[in-house]
């Protein structure tokens, strides 16, 4: 299970189901099969996040109709595509006509004879009016809510906000999360509501209490969020010291199932790359804070994320770094004071699809891309009895994972330096380096790698294919016929000419990338360019010492050499 959260206002700008539903190849080829939208029933005015419901048996009009819902619906299952949607069952406004029915003075706030709603709550998260999941008034009209859209619209399941809030016993913030046998068993008594109206549906709580009661409800049947935001982005930022990510495989918090969604970036948490570029560390000319590198990092951390068993859980536009703040306000700026440092948090933010030209940017959208495939393709990630090991609290990091089927070796180095790793291949012999398709020979498993700052691998033990027409490097020989692309001198100090053949007349892109994967040159032919053989000249007097991949793309075909930079 690999879900794409997304709220349908800042995703695209015409915030509506049709322009929605012709967006979703985009979704499908990045490999996505859930769709978690963001609250899409009647809530207070237009452009919030949905979280401030008032009726919740009618999708909001902001985003469309009830016809143009369902399409929407029926296209991503005739994609193999679930819909799963935030449902809100902890809160209501008081513009909710259970409110308004039993209301104190003010017509906004429940009465304390209102049999739904509390007059004050007893947990700290409260927004809103609290609902008062104890009362059987309310759980049964949560119960119909949840038949109702498995029924009429066809959904697949829900995702329920604050699930910790369902308790109507008194914690304070030091308490909220302590192991609550009360909420556990309403939350049952729901199940049992859910699978009885649809057997295969997904029930996926936001709860955060302590890792005995989530485990309680995971073993019984829920899907658990598994916030690891924290983690991976000190991982990113080059901060390791706080960069364990252990916690982000199911077992590792108890669980008897695989059912721990867990995830880097969500509607609530700050964007990766953003603070990779604002805070990140650096060493020597090496610097998170670098754009093409920040990006580069992202990529070390999916190699670290889809790996790792179990459903695994995308934010929106996070395939391309997206990298504006979430506190960012519509004027482009963040908050200044006397305004509080969050007051922007729900405002729109930019749609930005032009990302997905930016070479870096397709680049990251292709290696997750690439290990969505891996995890959704090999039956090693969902083998209940492969061997699974991780060492991934410090800086340098490795997974390996087995089964019959297929090993998999991932190595990274999340540090700013360059570090030495032991990548403790299972066996010897022939590995493929996933995302280049380069062979190594294995004669010993043990032999040290030296990795540069950011430097990561995912080898198999077998050579499993990418998905076609990503912009990573190709398979030897692949489209070697095609351009029979060179560069001389090799290694050079100051330029090299390219030599490449075109099968047929076509525009030509040149891209050279250092080894992080960042480009770091670009040039066009500048025109359309006749069949036959033709040269380029490629300076680079100003790059350093390396190694670089050197990427011809012409009529959608690519092909990659490598070129040695020697001052």
């Amino acid at each position: 299970m690999v879900v794409y959260e997304l709220l349908v206002r800042d995703f695209i700008a015409r915030h509506d189901y049709q322009t929605l539903r012709d967006t979703l190849s985009y979704i499908q080829r990045l490999g996505i099969n859930t769709i978690e939208l963001m609250p899409i029933n009647e809530f207070d005015g237009n452009e919030t996040w949905g979280y401030n419901p008032d009726f919740y048996f009618s999708p909001d009009k902001y985003y469309g109709t009830r016809l143009a819902f369902k399409q929407f619906i029926d296209e991503c299952h005739r994609r193999g595509i679930a819909v799963v949607l935030d449902m809100v069952l902890n809160q209501s406004t008081g513009q909710s006509p259970m409110v308004g029915l039993y209301a104190d003075g003010s017509g906004y706030a429940p009465s304390a004879d209102n049999p739904w709603f509390n007059v004050t709550a007893p947990h700290p998260y409260n927004v809103f009016n609290d609902l008062n999941h104890e009362s059987p008034y309310t759980r049964y009209f949560s119960k119909r809510v949840m038949e109702y859209w498995l029924k009429e619209y066809h959904i697949d399941g829900y995702r329920f906000d604050l699930a910790g809030g369902f308790t109507q016993k008194q914690t304070t913030d030091a308490t909220y999360g302590n192991y609550d046998q009360s909420r556990i068993d309403i939350w049952k008594d729901y199940y049992q509501t859910l699978v009885a109206t649809d057997a295969t549906v997904y029930p996926i709580l936001e709860h955060f209490p302590q890792d005995s009661e989530a485990k309680a409800l995971a073993d019984y049947g829920f899907m658990i969020w598994g916030n690891m935001t924290y983690n991976y982005n000190e991982a990113t930022m080059g901060y390791v010291g706080n960069s364990d990510i252990s916690r982000g495989y199911y077992k590792n918090r108890g669980f008897a199932q695989p059912n721990l969604i867990t995830y880097m970036e969500s509607h609530d948490e700050e964007r990766l790359t953003y603070k990779n570029i604002m805070y990140g560390n650096s060493a020597g000319s090496y610097s998170v804070k670098d754009p093409a590198t920040a990006l580069a990092r992202q990529e070390l951390a999916a190699a670290f994320f889809f790996t790792v068993p179990g459903p695994k859980m995308i934010w929106q536009f996070g395939e391309l770094g997206y990298d504006k703040s979430i506190f960012q306000c519509p004027d482009g700026t963040l908050p200044q004071p006397p305004r509080a440092a969050d007051d922007c948090k729900l405002s729109n933010k930019p749609i930005l699809w032009n990302y997905y030209q930016d070479p870096n940017r397709r680049r990251l959208y292709d290696v997750y891309r690439s290990l969505i495939t891996l995890k959704e393709t090999q039956p090693v990630f969902a083998n209940a009895s492969a061997t699974f090991d991780q060492q991934v609290s410090g800086g340098v990091k490795t997974i390996h994972l087995s089964d019959p089927s297929l090993s998999v070796t991932v190595v990274g180095n999340f540090n700013v330096t360059a570090a030495s790793v032991t990548p403790g291949f299972q066996s010897t012999g022939t590995w493929y380096n996933y995302l280049t398709g380069v062979a190594t020979t294995v004669t010993d498993v043990n032999a040290p790698l030296q990795l540069q700052p950011g430097e990561y691998a995912v080898y198999t033990s077998k050579n499993v294919s990418k998905p076609t027409g990503t912009t990573l490097p190709t398979r030897a020989g692949q489209t070697a016929a095609a351009f029979r692309l060179s560069a001389a001198p090799n290694p050079t100090a100051s330029s090299a000419t390219l030599r490449y053949e075109l099968p047929s007349a076509t525009t030509v892109q040149v891209t050279v990338s250092n080894v992080l994967g960042a480009t770091v040159r670009a040039l066009s032919s500048g025109g359309r360019q006749s069949a036959g053989a033709h040269e380029m000249t490629l300076p680079v007097a100003t790059l350093a010492n390396g190694i670089y991949m050197v990427r011809l793309l012409a009529d959608g075909q690519q092909q990659t050499t490598r070129l040695v930079v020697q001052h």
